[in-house]
């Protein structure tokens, strides 16, 4: 069974710097393509960040550009988030996921799921 935890969340102030972690386990971590996604109350679940098998590709949605990072040690089996000037709009449970189908940028192309971090940005 693939498993995936989160680690890393917690409350920052606005401007500050938070780094997520996933570690997966159960499988053959570098062939998935792994993605983050967040989502706050009454909101949709909202793309992030994705990174291939490899970490050659790296793709980010559009309201983070510039502002995240995202990364992956497949010696580790974890990829991590680095999210940078914090502001309160940031705010969300941020969840990993891990495609079998390479880089993917909606949330049903991913076919494993961890159980979320909160991520809370005070003003």
């Amino acid at each position: 069974q693939v498993q995936l935890v989160e680690s890393g969340g917690g409350l920052v102030q606005a401007g500050g710097s938070l780094r997520l972690s996933c570690v997966v386990s159960g499988g053959t971590f570098s062939i998935y393509a792994m993605g983050w996604f967040r989502q706050a109350p009454g909101k949709e679940r909202e793309f992030v960040a994705a990174i291939s098998g490899s970490g050659a590709l790296r793709r980010y949605g559009d309201s983070v550009k510039g502002q995240f990072t995202i990364s992956r040690d497949n010696t580790k089996s974890t990829v991590t988030l680095q999210m940078m000037s914090l502001r309160p709009d940031d705010t969300a449970v941020y969840y990993c996921a891990a495609s079998l189908s390479g880089l993917r940028l909606t949330a049903v192309e991913y076919d494993y799921w961890g159980q979320g971090t909160q991520v809370t940005v005070s003003s």
